[in-house]
């Protein structure tokens, strides 16, 4: 009988076993992602110039943001072994230089820049004397369209994603979150109906919101919403994460694409769904067996002998671009990562004071919010001609001309070194409502005399 109820035993547990599913054969370990990230890291790495510290191609200055989200700082890539030639050098060469980004930039070139400086270990606000990659995206702020930014969707989510993650040096976020909470608005504005987005903007257009949507954009999305604070319960986040259940496939671990099964919109997805919190090898995206694979085994396959990836499933072509990406998201995922130290030299770079020549420009980003009439954001440029300035010399230039146009039409008092009274004509009694905050300290009494340096972010509130 003993006997008997011993085997009966075994016989329940065996069953039991069988009905248990087998995730842990199906999910990728941590040995197993560490090892192909280290892998694409050499061959990124491979690719440096020795001479100029460049990682050239599409997606090279991207890869920056590859090292960083695997704890590489970019300062210590250093093929040619050069003070100049480390990858973060580089490329604070490449965008400090004053006209970077051509006659006629796009915002996601700027907010690009933002996300890979950030990275490398380069304060975006202070890249140069006379860049400031944080005033730039601001002056592509649309105040037709509030909370958009650039011409195209995308622009206005990674709009977000380089307002949100390029914090101070110290980890501050510089802008308020009145600006982000104004551009989520716009996000979710786009949202299509079955839960995802596209590039394209479609807010207001039933034809545009019934279009299926797609899953790079869908990551990076969710990845601007929950980085400018947007909960993984929102009901925004779940929609995009039931579609992006419903796109997957549980036997290749990818997302389905129009433009076919491949690494880089399975990469941002990974960043989208780890930027939100939720684990890319859940049980949603899991299968029930060894042939079943997750997005981060996926990704894994899709690596070659060489240690780079390819783009699609088929062939064995190194991509760059797919490379990188695929990097970042087998590290801590998102579009940036705040740099770790290097081992020499500082954690952060970037200029101290203004240029000082008469016509050497600076810009500002500039927020005033009177909490009556439409939120203005933009970039104020001027020749400070010292050091430092004050916030008396950044509304003056403000008045004259800002990107875009109508930041400050006027502001008082017109002399003195007092409390500012009046913005844009509120309140209508000069009084001493206006609070500053810079950089995003804590706000105080706004001054005309009070003390601007170099790239710093300006929040003028009312109260």
């Amino acid at each position: 009988m003993r006997r008997l109820s011993s085997r009966l035993a075994l016989i329940a547990a065996a069953i039991v076993a069988l009905l248990v599913p087998a995730t842990a054969s199906a999910t990728a370990t941590p040995e197993q992602i560490t090892s192909a990230a280290n892998k694409g890291l050499t061959y990124v790495k491979g690719l440096q110039s020795s001479e100029t510290g460049a990682i050239a191609g599409f997606g090279g200055d991207w890869a920056l943001t590859a090292f960083a989200a695997n704890k590489v700082a970019p300062a210590d890539v250093n093929k040619g072994g050069k003070a100049t030639t480390d990858a973060r050098s580089w490329y604070e060469g490449e965008v400090g230089a004053f006209g970077w980004g051509g006659a006629e930039p796009a915002a996601t070139d700027f907010e690009r820049a933002t996300l890979i400086a950030y990275a490398a270990g380069i304060d975006p606000a202070r890249v140069s004397k006379r860049q400031n990659l944080i005033a730039k995206v601001a002056s592509f702020y649309q105040p037709a369209s509030p909370g958009y930014y650039g011409a195209t969707f995308n622009a206005t989510v990674f709009g977000v994603l380089a307002l949100a993650n390029a914090k101070t040096t110290a980890g501050v976020q510089r802008v308020p979150q009145v600006v982000l909470d104004q551009a989520v608005a716009a996000i979710r504005a786009n949202q299509h109906n079955d839960g995802g987005w596209t590039w394209e903007k479609a807010a207001g257009s039933e034809e545009a919101l019934a279009k299926t949507s797609e899953p790079d954009m869908t990551g990076a999305a969710m990845a601007a919403m929950c980085n400018a604070g947007v909960a993984k319960t929102d009901g925004a986040i779940v929609d995009a994460k039931n579609y992006l259940v419903s796109i997957f496939d549980p036997v290749s671990g990818a997302f389905a694409s129009e433009f076919g099964t491949n690494t880089n919109s399975n990469a941002w997805v990974v960043d989208g769904l780890k930027a939100c919190g939720i684990d890319p090898q859940g049980s949603e995206f899991t299968g029930t067996g060894p042939k079943f694979n997750t997005p981060l085994n996926f990704l894994i396959s899709q690596q070659l002998g060489s240690g780079a990836f390819r783009y699609l499933t088929s062939g064995s072509t190194a991509n760059l671009y797919a490379s990188q990406d695929a990097v970042r998201a087998l590290g801590s995922g998102g579009f940036t990562a705040a740099p770790p130290a290097p081992k020499s030299g500082p954690q952060w770079k970037g200029v101290t004071e203004f240029a000082t020549g008469a016509t050497e420009t600076a810009q500002l980003a500039l927020v005033v919010d009177d909490g009556v009439s439409a939120l203005k954001v933009c970039s104020v440029s001027f020749a400070p001609k010292a050091t430092t300035t004050n916030l008396a010399a950044v509304l003056n230039a403000a008045v004259t001309a800002t990107t875009p146009a109508g930041c400050v039409a006027g502001f008082l008092p017109a002399s003195g070194e007092g409390a500012i009274t009046q913005v844009n004509g509120y309140p209508v009694v000069p009084a001493e409502k206006w609070k500053v905050s810079i950089d995003g300290a804590a706000q105080v009494v706004a001054k005309r005399s009070t003390q601007i340096k170099v790239g710093e972010t300006i929040y003028l509130k009312a109260e």
